[in-house]
């Protein structure tokens, strides 16, 4: 089944090509019935993919993944937007025993201590409860803008994930961050709090940071890597 859906991304785009945004979710959908999962962090795209699907009885399910390591303030919009659409968003959790074992084995921080480290709490956290929410689905909607891309790379709006075996749509990939805003802002959309603060992402409290005006989105994530990167640059090289 892997193996022909990925041959079929090429066709899937062209079908749906030219269609909005709407339209394109309904038809995924309605062609692959209802095996089409969206996965939320609560942050500024994810509501407004949330309020079409939501607003548009759109067979889509809506899913996040919770760490145990969120803002408080993303439970706050979780609820307000369930209140709202009258909704119930799905939750995945890690596995109990692998959270425990790491904290027991390595302590409740270690993620700042290395980047290895910091890749096995991603997995438990997130990734391990991700592929399980996969499980069985065909198409994984996502958030993803270019303006959040690295500059120089290039996707598609609907393109193969070879990793998670599934098709992946990005209805927002070509909208702006003034786009963004301004339909939370006429719908009248539950946002995060955290946006009027310079976070330009939403992910794990200890892990995700404001950023300042031109600083690169990247930033906004484990950046204590980035910065012991750099300390060790200037203390090996020859001056």
């Amino acid at each position: 089944m892997s193996y022909q859906l990925k041959f079929e991304t090429g066709s899937i785009a062209d079908k749906i090509s030219g269609l909005t945004e709407i339209e394109a979710l309904s038809f995924l959908a309605n062609a692959f019935e209802e095996r089409i999962v969206f996965n939320s962090s609560f942050g500024w795209e994810d509501q407004v993919i949330t309020h079409l699907i939501l607003s548009n009885n759109i067979g889509v399910e809506i899913f996040t993944i919770d760490s145990g390591r969120l803002f408080d303030e993303t439970y706050k919009v979780w609820n307000s937007t369930n209140k709202q659409y009258n909704a119930n968003i799905k939750a995945y959790y890690p596995l109990q025993e692998n959270v425990e074992d790491y904290v027991s084995n390595n302590g409740p921080n270690a993620f700042y201590e290395s980047k290895e480290l910091r890749n096995q709490c991603c997995f438990i956290r997130k990734t391990e409860p991700l592929q399980r929410a996969l499980a069985g689905n065909t198409i994984l909607v996502t958030a993803l803008r270019k303006e959040h891309l690295p500059e120089g790379r290039e996707i598609v709006p609907v393109e193969w994930d070879e990793l998670n075996q599934v098709i992946v749509y990005h209805p927002l990939l070509y909208w702006t961050t003034d786009e963004v805003k301004n339909f939370i802002y006429r719908h009248n959309i539950p946002y995060h709090p955290l946006h009027n603060k310079g976070f330009v992402r939403i992910g794990c409290a200890p892990c995700t940071r404001a950023i300042k005006p031109g600083e690169d989105v990247r930033s906004a994530n484990w950046w204590w890597e980035t910065k012991k990167a750099r300390e060790y640059s200037l203390s090996t090289a020859s001056f």
